[in-house]
């Protein structure tokens, strides 16, 4: 049970200069996340291989985590390769990155003498195809491809640090969406940007469910776990970030289109034989002990995205894109 945190006490406690270390910062979540503590008072050391200058950095590259982990409170790992496609495409770096670059980082936690917590981001993913849902953080553990398989070993890390005193959790993380700077090939802004552009929608199982979480909640909520850390509090269990409601692929298109008000055309296509056919999850705990809850909802997110994609098109001519 985690202690009451006064709110003078940690409203003190918080707005210290603090140095946190985001790996993956050059990515959707990593942006938002540097943006949001940094408007808080934090000091972040970006740490990625698509940045440039003092902020490059490769989690596979020991030395370099050791010296970025110089003076740092606390650790955000984001860094990976985050795609289930590409774990699909190139599994040993998929490993490499994501199990061997984990360790990496923890090892130079665990050296550090300044003992820095961790955050690590996994994924819905390690769940696979749960048999009952909405699933909570106490489902069996079954991935069903590289990437969730990849994650999964990450988390056993993560327990074994715990187990050796470093202070250090596990968020898993379910179709986060909300940003034109994503990639375009992952599943919302690919249906957002093709609809605002009037072209066709490829929708890979049509009644495959996922539950899609804006960008927005999750960053609060990893702030908010980011917070209770730096009061000194217990590293919580593991806590997945989700909106707690199903939706198909069918309905994501479909909303997409209608707030595009376009005449883009939805084309059904097989479904990906390493891809889970249905998850959402339960965001119970991340209530009870965070006090987080979702709260943009999913027409709103779909529609800013939508219409942000519209705005962009009228500023340039956007390429097509092959969904």
């Amino acid at each position: 049970m985690l202690r009451t945190i006064s709110r003078v006490g940690h409203q003190q406690r918080t707005n210290m200069n603090h140095r946190i270390l985001v790996t993956g910062s050059s990515g959707l979540l990593g942006t938002a996340l540097t943006s949001a503590l940094s408007i808080r008072g934090s000091e972040v050391v970006p740490f990625d291989l698509r940045a440039l200058g003092d902020a490059w950095g490769d989690i596979q590259d020991r030395n370099g985590i050791q010296d970025a982990l110089a003076g740092v409170d606390g650790i955000i790992h984001l860094a990976a390769v985050s795609r289930v496609i590409w774990g699909e495409r190139d599994p040993e770096l998929c490993w490499a990155t994501n199990v061997g670059g984990l360790r990496n980082v923890l090892d130079a936690a665990q050296k550090s003498t300044h003992k820095p917590w961790l955050i690590f981001a996994s994924s819905r993913e390690v769940y696979g195809q749960p048999d009952r849902l909405p699933a909570n953080e106490h489902c069996p553990l079954r991935p069903v491809n590289i990437y969730g398989r990849s994650k999964l070993e990450g988390e056993a890390q993560v327990r074994e640090a715990r187990r050796a005193g470093l202070r250090a959790c596990t968020i898993r993380l379910s179709n986060v969406f909300g940003s034109t700077e994503d990639y375009n090939d992952r599943v919302v802004p690919a249906f957002a940007r093709a609809a605002a552009m009037g072209q066709d929608l490829r929708v890979d199982g049509l009644n495959h469910t996922f539950d899609f979480t804006h960008i927005d909640d999750v960053t609060r909520g990893i702030v908010a776990l980011t917070e209770l850390l730096l009061a000194d509090e217990p590293a919580p269990l593991p806590i997945h970030f989700v909106s707690g409601r199903p939706t198909t692929l069918g309905e994501l298109a479909s909303l997409a289109v209608r707030f595009a008000q376009s005449n883009s055309r939805v084309r059904l296509a097989d479904p990906r034989d390493f891809d889970v056919a249905r998850f959402f999850g339960n965001p119970a705990r991340a209530k009870a002990q965070l006090g987080w809850q979702p709260r943009v909802r999913l027409e709103d997110g779909v529609a800013r995205l939508v219409n942000a994609f519209s705005e962009a098109s009228q500023r340039v001519d956007l390429p097509e894109v092959e969904l």
